[in-house]
């Protein structure tokens, strides 16, 4: 009994020790830095010139393996001032286009011209081209989608048997 009466009072002892270690004030958790503020996108200017496109997405259908698939992207500056295009590029290397240099001034028209290389290409296409310029639209994105039929399979036509030279007469 006495061993009983022991084992309980070192276990009592125990958990008040651990329970007491639990109750204790943690230390105060250092002060949090207070969040930097998040980058301001910068303020659109309400009379920045604005795209107006014909189509922001050109399907080519189903397109011959080889040729450049290419398309015009015809649009027209509808803010109040002159659009000036920094850089157009493709979402990869098979995709190239080429776009006007010179401000586009409100009220004119433009062209971004694409042009999307299928030789080696076979399958689907789905590339963007990406146009970055002082416009409100910031950045200005236009999608090319189509096929890509692949080349018809050249039939090799079977090499032809080789044939000796004639052999020289006999006796000379």
């Amino acid at each position: 009994m006495k061993k009983v009466f022991i084992t309980l009072l070192c276990l009592s002892i125990s958990a008040a020790a651990a329970n007491a270690q639990d109750k204790k004030a943690a230390p105060a958790p250092a002060p949090t830095p207070a969040p930097a503020a998040a980058p301001q996108a910068p303020a659109v200017d309400p009379d920045a010139g604005e795209f107006k496109f014909k189509e922001e997405t050109h399907d080519y259908g189903e397109v011959p393996e080889g040729p450049l698939a290419e398309y015009d992207f015809e649009f027209k500056n509808t803010g109040k001032k002159p659009i000036v295009i920094n850089e157009a590029h493709g979402s990869c290397g098979c995709t190239v286009p080429s776009w006007p240099h010179e401000p586009i001034l409100p009220k004119q028209k433009g062209v971004i011209h694409v042009a999307y290389t299928t030789n080696g290409r076979p399958g689907p296409i789905m590339k963007d081209v990406t146009i970055n310029s002082n416009a409100k639209q910031q950045p200005m994105v236009l999608h090319i989608r189509g096929t890509v039929k692949p080349k018809p399979k050249d039939p090799t036509p079977a090499p032809a048997p080789a044939t000796a030279p004639p052999a020289p007469a006999p006796g000379k």
